[in-house]
């Protein structure tokens, strides 16, 4: 004869939930738990939308008309087609700026990944104490705001009140006093060129830095047993595990590096002559200088074309380097 517990087990298996009730559980519920984020988020989305899109379908448009001060003031722009973009490329002096950039944007990358991979390996191997205080300079300098950060660097280069010159010619180089260092391409090349590495180091050196901290020991440990110095070293066990992050910070500064505006143009104007045109500030001189809008347009149409090109390769090689990935 069955007990009072076996004849309520087959009552307890049959008995049914009932189906949940209330905000969050009904379909009603739920689809207005899933639509409410988004309309939260809408109003940002869309404002974001407007400050990048507008400008950009704006410029696009201006490159196709003839845009110029008449045509800013009363608003009858023409349209003409391809006609500042064959202009552009048929200009000699285009060509020129556009090869200065990539000379500029090349020594600029390869000095910031050198010298943040060396700060970043220096880092690593520091006591707590001496690490913080790198770190901690590291963040402040990456904190100076750019405007500030070029104003000091035209001081310290100043040919009359200029650390620099007081300091050369304090060491015996007498050629030095009174230099004008903006007077001279090269040299105001070489600043320039100074001033980007020094912004860009802190960021570049820190992300290495991160990266290197996730090595595990023991690889190193396995490598000196084996006889390997510090360049084997780095080239078999750290460069391996930590390009995928190299990769990325170096896509980051040829970006960066490519579309450097405001130390150019507040420093030097893109001089003197041209020796610091590049083709952010060519498309800015061409615009205001010789109020022609439409030519400037067009030409930062390039340039975001060029850097375009620039983030295709990047991404090609992110993905290809994420398939590899076990």
């Amino acid at each position: 004869m069955p007990t009072v517990r076996e004849r309520s087990v087959p009552r307890a298996a049959g008995r049914r939930r009932p189906p949940p009730t209330g905000r969050s559980g009904g379909r009603g519920g739920a689809g207005r738990g899933t639509l409410w984020p988004y309309l939260l988020i809408a109003p940002a989305v869309l404002g974001m939308l407007y400050l990048l899109l507008y400008p950009l379908a704006r410029a696009v448009l201006i490159s196709f008309q003839d845009f110029r001060l008449r045509q800013l003031i009363l608003g009858d722009a023409r349209f003409v087609g391809l006609r500042n973009y064959r202009t552009l490329l048929g200009d000699p002096g285009f060509w020129e700026v556009v090869r200065r950039t990539f000379v500029f944007m090349a020594v600029n990358v390869v000095a910031i990944m050198v010298l943040s991979t060396l700060v970043a390996l220096m880092t690593e191997r520091l006591g707590r104490a001496a690490r913080t205080v790198v770190l901690s300079s590291l963040v402040l300098v990456w904190a100076v705001p750019v405007v500030a950060a070029t104003t000091v660097f035209q001081w310290l280069f100043h040919s009359e009140f200029g650390i620099v010159n007081e300091t050369l010619t304090g060491l015996g180089f007498e050629s030095y006093e009174g230099y004008p260092w903006f007077a001279h391409g090269g040299a105001a090349f070489g600043i320039v060129v100074a001033l980007i590495v020094w912004q860009s180091v802190p960021f570049a050196a820190i992300t290495l830095y991160s990266a290197l901290v996730t090595v595990p020991t023991e690889l190193y440990e396995s490598a000196r047993m084996d006889g390997a110095g510090a360049a084997r070293v780095f080239r078999s066990v750290t460069f391996p595990l930590i390009r995928p992050v190299f990769m990325l910070v170096l896509s980051l500064e040829v970006i960066w590096t490519f579309k450097a505006f405001v130390q150019i143009w507040v420093m030097t104007r893109g001089g003197p002559g041209e020796a610091t045109t590049i083709l952010p500030v060519y498309a800015v001189q061409t615009a205001l200088a010789g109020q022609r809008y439409d030519l400037g347009s067009a030409a930062s149409m390039l340039t975001v074309l060029l850097m375009s090109g620039v983030l295709v390769l990047y991404f090609r090689q992110l993905f290809r380097q994420e398939g590899e990935q076990p």
